[in-house]
């Protein structure tokens, strides 16, 4: 299994924000291995497996692209071929980050197979059984996104991949909105699918900004995927709901930083806590000068820091006993000052 035990699995989605441009793709992973996330996550298709030629654009990607052209004809300029993937994974290996492609079809699928260590079924083809069982004969490990599904739909999906080989799945919840409004992303949805279906739970996101993955890191995902670009300003359908590099880099550490903080779970005194123990904490400490054989009383002692005497939770059982000899105002009370 490609998870680590308490490390999230990050993948900068770069989708197709490369707008067809081979070197703009080669900045991303540039990018994508600087901010030190696991993998770098592309989109790999045919216009004419993927869409019909009268199809329009969704909103999102009208708001990205104002030119009027049909979705057929801008994913057509947002294709790349076989021989460029194989290009660009090179380049990943030469940056030392994952590469990793999105199929949306069966074609697509086959062409990827000897470049990509799992599989991602996005989330609109989580219906297209025929495109679950081919590549689930693949026997690769999956991430299954689960935008817009329903829990049947999920489970339907995962039944058909474990009935054709998939051993390894891990679900990612997921909002499909550009931007996904918060009070719809619905987090603690991740916590259901891992009961539903006793697997290991990430969350691909699109929310702005980075609060949302990292609360979902906190909230045990595996795996956090984002989308990313060089520009937010450049024209295309997903870079407005984008981070950029520095934002990027920001959310992997984060993430990182939230994953060491979770811990195991056992409540003690750690390492870093002992230090400030004596200097934070109470004593039973005398408040005015107390003569030998002198009862000790709420008139006299009191509790004080530094906490390095009896502790305040002996205060009750000192009331009452005598001084064993004399003791000046201010001093810290040990067991050696009673009879």
């Amino acid at each position: 299994m490609f998870l680590k035990s308490g490390k999230t699995f990050i993948i900068a989605e770069a989708g197709v924000n490369h707008n067809g441009d081979y070197e703009l793709a080669r900045q991303l992973i540039r990018a994508a291995s600087r901010s030190g996330a696991d993998a770098i996550k592309f989109q790999m298709f045919k216009a004419g497996n993927l869409v019909s030629k009268t199809a329009d654009k969704a909103g999102y990607q009208k708001k990205g692209v104002h030119d009027g052209e049909t979705q057929f004809s801008m994913l057509q300029n947002l294709e790349f071929t076989k021989e460029i993937f194989h290009k660009l994974k090179k380049d990943c290996d030469k940056n030392r980050i994952m590469f990793l492609a999105s199929p949306f079809c069966q074609s697509s699928a086959d062409e990827i197979e000897d470049l990509v260590p799992l599989y991602k079924i996005p989330s609109g083809e989580i219906t297209n059984i025929p495109l679950i069982r081919h590549i689930a004969l693949k026997k690769k490990p999956i991430l299954l996104s689960t935008g817009m599904a329903s829990l049947g739909e999920i489970e339907e999906a995962i039944e058909e991949l474990s009935k054709h080989g998939s051993c390894e799945i891990v679900l990612l919840h997921c909002i499909t909105a550009y931007p996904a409004p918060f009070q719809e992303v619905n987090l603690r949805a991740m916590a259901t699918l891992a009961q539903a279906f006793k697997l290991p739970v990430g969350y691909s996101d699109h929310t702005i900004g980075i609060e949302i993955p990292i609360a979902a890191a906190a909230l045990g995902a595996r795996v956090i995927e984002k989308h990313f670009t060089m520009d937010r300003d450049l024209p295309g359908p997903d870079h407005k709901a984008s981070l950029e590099p520095d934002e990027l880099s920001y959310m992997v550490k984060a993430i990182r930083n939230v994953e060491k903080s979770l811990g195991d779970g056992i409540k003690r005194v750690m390492n870093c806590e002992k230090i400030n123990m004596s200097p934070a904490r109470k004593s039973v400490i005398t408040i005015k000068d107390i003569r030998k054989g002198e009862r000790f009383t709420i008139k006299n002692i009191a509790c004080k820091r530094p906490g390095t005497g009896l502790s305040p939770q002996y205060f009750d059982l000192i009331l009452g006993r005598k001084s064993k000899t004399n003791i000046p105002k201010d001093t810290v009370i040990s067991w050696e000052h009673l009879l």
